[in-house]
């Protein structure tokens, strides 16, 4: 355990200096397939590396995210037996345009949406889930004037 502030600063700078990059957001899926497909066709992703069935690579601009599926290193239980699983509150955000036509083509593909499109002082919002349940927000900032 760390105490002294020349301890602290010691590991911080380690850490900092072995940090080389964002390397992506991890996404766990029971079937990476089926999320390539999601991702690729309805969100513009580019499809950048797969080792099917258990890991992709999906790209959006310098926005990667990691598709983690069953037997994947990045989704196997934690020590304490915890098993990974997709969902929860965290999420990936996308800018898009003219955010009610987005909605409705992706209703319109049978999409699933965790809510409502929102609306509030910066902009309006909505999450659409992936196959698996995990969100990604579409957010259209407020037209400024």
């Amino acid at each position: 355990m760390m105490n002294a502030p020349s301890e602290q600063l010691t590991a911080t700078t380690t850490i900092a200096q072995a940090t080389t990059a964002f390397a992506g957001v991890r996404y766990v899926v029971a079937d990476v397939k089926r999320a390539i497909d999601f991702y690729t066709t309805h969100l513009g992703f580019n499809l950048e590396h797969q080792h099917l069935p258990m890991y992709a690579t999906v790209a959006l601009g310098p926005l990667k995210i990691h598709l983690s599926g069953p037997g994947a290193s990045g989704s196997r239980s934690l020590p304490s037996g915890k098993r990974q699983s997709p969902g929860g509150s965290n999420r990936v955000v996308l800018r898009v345009n003219d955010l009610p036509a987005v909605i409705e083509e992706l209703r319109s593909a049978g999409a699933a949406f965790r809510n409502n499109m929102l609306t509030g002082p910066v902009g309006r919002q909505i999450q659409v889930l992936d196959p698996d349940g995990n969100p990604v927000e579409l957010f259209e900032p407020a037209h400024r004037e």
